[in-house]
């Protein structure tokens, strides 16, 4: 069984290496059902890159798939509080949203075994590059919303392509809760967060953060 399991999730990872993800868990589970359009990073403005590394994992292309630094402070701070934050890597992400299930529970522990078992094969199977073109195609963007060519179509009427930095960091500021957090006309916040990550994009490409995205 266990044999099984490693031969099949090692060809299901070399195979998103090439072909676009066609669904996953979580989209067959959205009780919103789900709109997503597969779209090539090279047709995904760069600011939404910059975007979500600034928000979500400003080591992206320094670490191996795991920030150490973030889930210490993550057990500390989950430690002193009942509300459980998490210290995931995009990396860690795209594995948990393009292979495993969302939720809580009991489940969720074995989820996150699995999620380093994948985290650790795709970062060994594709490139940086690759890990964010999936990410930002599976991701959450709202209800019954996947990829950040949906969000833009939906949100602001228009492609991924032309996305402005304010929007970009505005998609990137719901991506925690997305089904909680507004994208237009943001509020309290989600409006500073949304404006603080559209600051650090800046920042993300004057010191090539995302150089590991475009070398």
């Amino acid at each position: 069984m266990i044999v099984w399991f490693l031969i099949g999730s090692l060809a299901l990872t070399v195979a998103y290496r090439f072909v676009p993800v066609p669904i996953t868990l979580t989209m067959i589970g959205d009780p919103n059902g789900f709109t997503k359009d597969w779209t090539p990073l090279s047709r995904i403005d760069r600011d939404m890159v910059a975007a979500v590394i600034a928000g979500e994992d400003a080591k992206f292309c320094t670490h191996n798939g795991f920030d150490t630094a973030a889930i210490e402070k993550a057990m500390e701070r989950n430690a002193r509080s009942r509300r459980l934050r998490g210290g995931s890597t995009i990396s860690q992400q795209t594995a948990k949203n393009a292979f495993l299930w969302q939720g809580t529970g009991w489940t969720r522990y074995a989820r996150k075994g699995l999620e380093v078992w994948f985290t650790f094969l795709i970062e060994n199977i594709w490139s940086k590059r690759r890990i964010m073109e999936v990410y930002l195609n599976v991701a959450e963007t709202g209800l019954g919303t996947y990829g950040v060519e949906a969000g833009a179509q939906r949100y602001f009427g228009h492609s991924a392509a032309r996305l402005t930095r304010v929007e970009a960091a505005r998609i990137a500021a719901a991506l925690p809760a997305p089904k909680r957090r507004e994208v237009v006309a943001p509020g309290g916040f989600t409006r500073r967060h949304g404006n603080a990550i559209a600051a650090r994009s800046s920042v993300v490409q004057n010191e090539a953060l995302d150089s590991c995205v475009y070398r």
